[in-house]
């Protein structure tokens, strides 16, 4: 081979077309020449996202940002997909950025299974997501509220907030003085078992009261579960009796249940009442005895001569009395 000077140009055009694949392999420009499908995204702020930066399904590299162009008050981003990427109409996209010092990219979530896969053009959902300096300015506003804070505590800040408690502290020395004392005092007895509190603590007399209450609210129980025995077998007993009458059985149930026994006390009423109405027609000795006046005018009379007999009687002794007697008898 001749090394010539078309050799060695067709060399280096043939080195440059290799590299120039290599940086646009690198740099994602032959997805652009690919076959695939593009979609629009609507942001209120892109940050620092540029055209040729990846877009991403769940981190998985699907694409690339082919157009960043103002629509009205958003920010529309035109994204060239693979066309084996399953872009739903309900997903949605965020930008993100990868690190703190990394590239932004635009990543999309798979949405739902049953939603229909994106066409061409379509308008997807969007989510806004603070960026970096937003954060940054908020930490800085933290920042700066913790200096301010530690500055209030510090020299001359710190004795003015604790000059008025050292003061409190001076002027109620004695006062504070006497309080620890009596609480030492007071400590000290209840250690040594004296008073109330002391004799709860250390005496056994408080547990053996609590024993035998114990004791006693078992038997209580006891009794108490004898007698829900005693009720339940009388709730029993009397559940029976109900059911025997409710079959006829004995005097009330055939009181209530036996039409021969109604039978009869309805006739003994009736018997009953037609006596009271012949009583009270004067029907009979009753009648006679309770209507008739002239048998009562008699009775009179007859209780008038008894009682004259009598008077007579008292003037006389015993023995005329006894004599009269006799004679009336033989």
């Amino acid at each position: 081979m001749k090394n010539s000077l078309e050799t060695r140009l067709g060399m280096f055009g043939a080195l440059v077309a290799v590299g120039a694949v290599c940086l646009l392999e690198l740099g994602g420009g032959l997805s652009w020449f690919k076959s695939g499908r593009t979609v629009r995204a609507r942001f209120n702020s892109i940050q620092d996202l540029k055209v040729g930066d990846p877009v991403k399904l769940a981190g998985v590299p699907v694409g690339r940002v082919s157009r960043i162009e103002l629509v009205a008050d958003k920010v529309e981003v035109t994204l060239n997909l693979e066309s084996q990427a399953q872009i739903h109409t309900d997903s949605t996209a965020i930008i993100k950025f990868a690190g703190m010092m990394g590239q932004n990219f635009v990543s999309l979530d798979f949405g739902t299974p049953a939603a229909p896969l994106v066409t061409a053009d379509a308008l997807l959902q969007t989510r806004e997501q603070p960026d970096l300096a937003t954060l940054m300015e908020k930490l800085q506003g933290v920042a700066d509220g913790v200096q301010t804070m530690t500055k209030s505590f510090s020299g001359e800040e710190f004795s003015k907030l604790l000059g008025p408690l050292t003061d409190l502290v001076k002027d109620n020395n004695p006062r504070i003085t006497s309080i620890l004392t009596n609480a030492q005092a007071i400590t000290a007895q209840v250690a040594s078992g004296q008073g109330t509190l002391g004799r709860l603590l250390f005496e056994d007399s408080l547990h053996r009261t609590a024993m035998s209450m114990g004791t006693n609210l078992n038997d209580l129980a006891g009794d108490a579960k004898l007698l829900l025995a005693d009720t339940r077998g009388l709730v029993g007993d009397t559940r029976k009796v109900v059911a025997g009458i409710d079959r006829g059985e004995g005097s009330v149930g055939k009181l209530l249940k036996d039409d021969t026994m109604a039978k009869d006390l309805t006739a003994a009423t009736t018997s009953l009442k037609e006596i009271l109405q012949k009583i009270n027609s004067g029907q009979g000795s009753v009648g006679k005895l309770v209507n008739d006046e002239a048998f009562l005018r008699n009775i009179k009379m007859t209780l008038q001569k008894v009682d004259k007999a009598t008077e007579g009687l008292e003037d006389t002794g015993p023995l005329q009395v006894l004599g009269t007697a006799v004679q009336s008898l033989f």
